[in-house]
């Protein structure tokens, strides 16, 4: 039997998951509510949120998996990117846990575990599994990218943002209109008694298949100041309308790129991961294009969307079988492309 740990700590959540012959048998994750009263989340205060968080989270992952530390057979772990420190708390719990089991250590790239969490497989749940090669979106507060995925270790970014990404550019409208962090939740809410057609952000004209955010904020920030200057009251009187079309024109900027990459390569394998796959509307927008281009599309489960361990698990699992592990003296890394 193939006990497999994974462990995650790339930013704020600590998590922790076991898949045991190809099955997941637990997922656990500690937020951190303490960024929350600083509009973002603060690396120190990260750190040391994952450094109470840890063990616990891994005990109580083995504890519901009903399976003994002894019985692992590797452990997984996110080797960046990410913040460092939060990086270096999952990386070194997960090095002294491997060497006092005598086991195997395996890295795991977080962007490459977002992609391959449509992979996980649950007991008694349906599992619709995408084939190679596939296309996915990758969008979250950090990133957001187009991926050719040629295989579970073969991934080309063939469109990613030049400035901020998609989940960045809603929380910083989010914080302009005085909403609280994470933004993206929040927008997502109020949006659904909006009318997004209310007004009109400009957006970029960007060659390839390249993304960028920043011009849209800009625009956003605009139409806030001059409408303010009218009346003060302006953004709590249409904050709903605000944000619905706001929503929809990332959601446009995201789908037209996606969908002309698709047309270009040919492909209808088409999957959505990250963060920002958790937003209602871009959801939507997969179903509609999925029945209007006869795309297969592949939208993860909401306990996928945001950082969780049983993507790295699964990519450990994958990994696993090739028998790819890590040398104890590999360190993390903050920042780089799939």
């Amino acid at each position: 039997m193939i006990n497999i740990l994974g462990i995650e700590s790339s930013c704020d959540d600590t998590s922790a998951a076991v898949i045991s012959d190809g099955y997941l048998l637990s997922n656990v994750t500690a937020g951190q509510a303490v960024h929350e009263a600083y509009g973002g989340v603060v690396p120190e205060l990260a750190s040391r949120a994952h450094q109470q968080n840890i063990i616990p989270v891994v005990h109580e992952a083995l504890k519901r998996a009903n399976v003994r530390k002894e019985d692992l057979s590797a452990i997984a772990f996110t080797r960046g990117p990410g913040l460092m420190g939060s990086l270096m708390v999952g990386t070194s719990f997960a090095k002294g846990l491997a060497q006092a089991l005598d086991i195997p250590l395996i890295d795991v790239n977080h962007l490459q575990a977002h992609v391959l969490a449509h992979f996980v497989k649950e007991k008694y749940a349906e599992s619709k599994q995408p084939t190679f090669p596939l296309l996915c979106l990758l969008v979250s507060g950090g990133n957001s990218q187009i991926i050719l995925v040629k295989s579970y270790k073969e991934m080309q970014v063939i469109g990613q943002t030049i400035d901020d990404a998609a989940g960045e550019a809603f929380d910083k409208c989010a914080k302009v209109m005085g909403l609280p962090y994470p933004g993206g939740p929040v927008i997502d809410r109020l949006a659904k008694e909006g009318n997004p057609r209310a007004f009109k952000f400009s957006k970029p004209q960007i060659a390839g298949f390249d993304y960028s955010f920043s011009g849209l904020k800009t625009s956003f920030l605009y139409t806030l100041r001059d409408r303010l200057k009218e009346n003060p009251h302006f953004i709590e009187e249409n904050k709903n309308d605000l944000c619905a079309a706001l929503q929809l024109t990332v959601v446009e900027i995201l789908m037209d790129k996606l969908r002309r990459a698709a047309k270009e390569l040919r492909i209808k394998e088409i999957a959505v991961a990250g963060g920002v796959s958790a937003n209602s509307a871009l959801r939507e927008a997969f179903v509609q294009h999925a029945e209007k281009y006869g795309w297969n599309v592949f939208i993860p489960k909401f306990a996928f969307t945001t950082d969780n361990a049983a993507m790295i698990a699964q990519t450990g699992l994958f990994k696993y079988a090739d028998g790819d592990f890590c040398e104890i003296t590999e360190v993390p890394f903050a920042r780089v492309g799939v």
